[in-house]
């Protein structure tokens, strides 16, 4: 159940970023005079097509991981003689550059869309409070302790957990000073300390950047209480109700439900002897785990019980509220700031200052959206901006075969007066294509080694 809702919630941002980036294309192709012939979500066989009453074919197909507009061009094969005001050759330089950039810009307008929208409907964040620290990390040394709220880093505010990342990893990569403002959670006097960071997290396989400064942040433990029993699983068969704790099983104590549910997945089909706490008492009871296949193909153990997420503090939790201006604002800051990180992402890449290792491909972005889905509505409006926005700014790199590719050729064609020559685009073609698919095999390379 689980993967088929990975799979949906996958399919359905891939269509919804495809769908705007191909029809901003199509809208200015359109206002310019051009005529199209196909507008295609998707690739390979057709599911379903349709025209309008311009002649242009409209079709959703078989393989969701791109989409084009395919124009009047005589660069394609011959044209009639009907249509030849309506190729994209021959309309001018910039009209042919605003038919290029209006994909991505589409995908910059659809992200400031659903930041709008995650912003106008609130934004509620936790605190970073300090849990605990590493021995000899970067935080330690700098002298931070547990029981701290980390309220800056190098002067950008960090209210939440999600400010506290996107700061830190604008730092990855990086060598020098990192300074931390720090306060007592209901105090508020704030204290600054220094650490140092030396080619920080350049060759991770995994971004974590709070876990790779040495910090544990805060979080209310999680017992294993049952907050539901699904009905007729293991669970429900031995009694279990809502509200029981597991305090031991087999004689093992139980301290938390990430050692309930290893101790469960590693025991399918065998019974487990359990001490319960149930209001004031203890109740004696066995458990037989059913047999399950997790998506390494590895049998586990389960009992359909769902975990009792435990209150935050009050004074940790961060409410944001927006009024529509307001919330609009917020959403083309966000669009903006996280195209700088992205570009400055793939500047230290190219400059070897973080990892290729860092590139993520399908199975990622597949894993995430299932994630995203599952923590709620504007979790998944957020990934899908961030996806968006990432979409805009690679397609506008200056790579032939990209958008960005096409309009350095035109820009170079404006500012010479007269296209560059076909045997230099084909020539770029070859590269450009080969840059695309490498890229693509590594991801999905470093995709496949995280499994």
């Amino acid at each position: 159940m689980e993967l088929l809702q990975t799979i949906f919630f996958t399919l359905v941002a891939l269509g919804v970023l495809v769908t705007f980036h191909e029809f901003g294309h199509f809208w200015v192709a359109r206002r310019c005079g051009i005529k199209v012939l196909r507008f295609s979500v998707g690739f390979g066989t057709p599911l379903f097509r349709w025209r309008d009453k311009l002649g242009t074919e409209f079709v959703v197909a078989l393989l969701p991981l791109g989409g084009y507009v395919r124009m009047v061009d005589e660069r394609e094969g011959n044209v009639s003689e009907e249509d030849l005001p309506y190729a994209f050759t021959r309309k001018s330089v910039w009209q042919r550059m605003a038919v290029v950039v209006a994909g991505p810009l589409a995908n910059f307008l659809l992200a400031v869309l659903l930041y709008w929208i995650v912003y106008a409907m609130g934004v509620t964040g936790i605190a970073p409070v300090i849990g605990s620290l590493i021995p000899d990390s970067v935080a330690e040394q700098a002298g931070l302790e547990a029981g701290q709220e980390i309220v800056a880093i190098d002067g950008e505010p960090t209210p939440t957990w999600q400010a506290l990342n996107e700061q830190l990893v604008r730092r990855i990569g990086e060598t020098g000073p990192i300074t931390f403002t720090v306060k007592q959670l209901q105090d508020t006097l704030q204290y600054e300390y220094t650490g140092e960071l030396h080619d920080w997290l350049n060759d991770a396989a995994e971004q974590n950047p709070v876990a790779g400064l040495g910090i544990v942040l805060y979080s209310p433990e999680i017992l294993p209480v049952a907050e539901e029993v699904v009905p007729g699983d293991p669970a429900d068969r031995a009694g279990l109700l809502p509200g029981d704790q597991i305090l031991t099983a087999n004689g093992e104590a139980m301290a938390d439900w990430s050692a309930w549910v290893n101790y469960v997945r590693a025991r399918p089909g065998q019974t487990i002897e359990l001490l319960v706490k149930r209001d004031d008492q203890h109740v004696e009871t066995s458990v037989t785990p059913k047999t399950a296949i997790a998506e390494d193909g590895a049998e586990i153990g389960q009992v359909g019980m769902g975990v009792r997420i435990p209150k935050w503090p009050e004074e940790m939790i961060r409410q944001s509220n927006y009024n529509l201006f307001d919330a609009l604002g917020q959403g083309v800051s966000q669009t903006w700031n996280t195209s700088l990180l992205i570009l400055d992402s793939v500047k230290k890449m190219l400059m070897g200052l973080i990892s290729a290792k860092h590139l993520s491909g399908p199975i990622t972005i597949a894993k995430v959206a299932g994630a995203s889905a599952q923590y709620g509505l504007t979790a998944y409006l957020g990934f899908l901006a961030f996806l968006s926005v990432s979409l805009g700014v690679l397609n506008l790199l200056p790579i032939p075969v990209l958008d960005g590719g096409h309009l350095m050729y035109y820009i170079i064609e404006a500012l010479k007066g007269r296209p560059v020559s076909e045997k230099i685009q084909i020539v770029g073609f070859r590269i450009g294509m080969f840059l695309v698919i490498g890229l693509m095999l590594l991801a999905l390379y470093n995709d496949l080694s995280r499994l």
